[in-house]
């Protein structure tokens, strides 16, 4: 091997530090000083320990006989980018745990554990502070724990001022009590809860149309643009104890026609969906127009304004709809299950 020069071959024999190559422990301490109080305010029964540790650690949530352990991770995207260039930081946090939570919840399954992973070339402790509370925003709305994360500074991998997230979120769920599409009937109604705007998929679509019409968004599109995802996880599970839900859709990337397939269990049912059935926010009605997006495109691309899809007995949907209303939701009829070959209307579309 080859020997390490000597003191005396250094041009500069002033020794190296960690900090001098780009890596500021010191910063990282206080960002997770900064973050405590935050962090604390998610904190459920079943955590042992708190911030700090090698691993977090957490006992099963009482009341389950058959305990099933639900796992979810995801990102932000390319929604940062906009987030990073504009300096809007404070809600990609709660896009991160809503992408996690959400997917757990379709399940039936109860998050109560959450875990984030911060990388970025500088530790900009200012920034990472606004993201991560906004990911104990998150969590609080979720009703999980905020039981570690990661802090990762790696100068030379990132340009200055960028920074990526991944999320990790427990669940768990009742055996017996599993939604897993194996329920669905042809006949029963879907029932659509409201988006708040893209949630966090496709931006590389909307960064492009963005950069084709050559302007800088104002104050209000980067309102819509960068609405936080919404977290359905209460209303939701406040309803499971109500209402035998049939299955459950996260509209996320690949939007409609990607996502509702996943439901079913049977290869012979679809979704006969009104298109005219539900308002869609304005911000997709610009980036469609904006952009000479194809209709199919939009509903292969974006929620177009329905973040979640409830599967439910026709027999349920009043009673489905009181409670989430009572919830604070505003739920809207969208469709129903159907089998086989059906004759599509205008203004319907079917998704199998």
């Amino acid at each position: 091997m080859p020997q390490p020069p000597t003191t005396d071959d250094q041009p500069n024999n002033t020794g190296l530090t960690y900090k001098e190559a780009g890596v500021d422990i010191e910063a990282g301490a206080e960002l997770i000083r900064r973050i405590g109080p935050a962090a604390k305010a998610t904190r459920r029964p079943e955590l042992l320990g708190g911030l700090g540790g090698f691993a977090a650690m957490a006992e099963m949530p009482a009341g389950y006989t058959q305990p099933v352990i639900v796992t979810g991770t995801d990102g932000v995207g390319t929604k940062l980018k906009l987030a990073i260039d504009y300096a809007r930081h404070d809600g990609v946090g709660q896009d991160l745990v809503a992408m996690c939570v959400n997917d757990v919840l379709v399940t039936g399954a109860e998050a109560f554990l959450f875990l984030d992973y911060y990388a970025t070339g500088r530790l900009d402790v200012d920034v990472a502070e606004r993201v991560i509370k906004g990911i104990a925003h998150g969590c609080e709305l979720a009703g999980c724990a905020l039981a570690g994360g990661e802090t990762a500074e790696m100068p030379g991998f990132y340009s200055d001022g960028e920074y990526d997230l991944a999320g990790f979120c427990v669940g768990v769920v009742e055996k017996a009590k599993i939604i897993d599409g194996s329920k669905i009937a042809a006949g029963d109604t879907i029932i659509g809860l409201p988006s708040s705007g893209p949630h966090s998929n496709g931006y590389s679509l909307i960064r492009k149309v963005i950069e084709r019409q050559d302007m800088i968004p104002n104050d209000d599109l980067l309102d819509d643009l960068l609405a936080p995802t919404r977290i359905y996880v209460k209303s939701v599970r406040h309803l499971l104890k109500q209402v035998d839900v049939h299955g459950m859709v996260h509209i996320t990337g690949g939007g409609f026609f990607e996502n509702i397939p996943r439901v079913f269990s049977d290869p012979n049912h679809g979704a006969l969906l009104d298109l005219d059935s539900w308002q869609q926010p304005e911000v997709f009605s610009w980036l469609q127009q904006a952009g000479n997006i194809s209709n199919d495109e939009m509903m292969s691309t974006f929620n177009c304004g329905l973040g979640m899809l409830l599967l439910v007995a026709e027999a349920d949907v009043e009673q489905t709809l009181q409670t989430l209303k009572e919830q604070g939701e505003h739920p809207v009829t969208v469709g129903q299950v159907v089998e086989g070959d059906v004759a599509v209307a205008k203004g319907q579309i079917l998704v199998r």
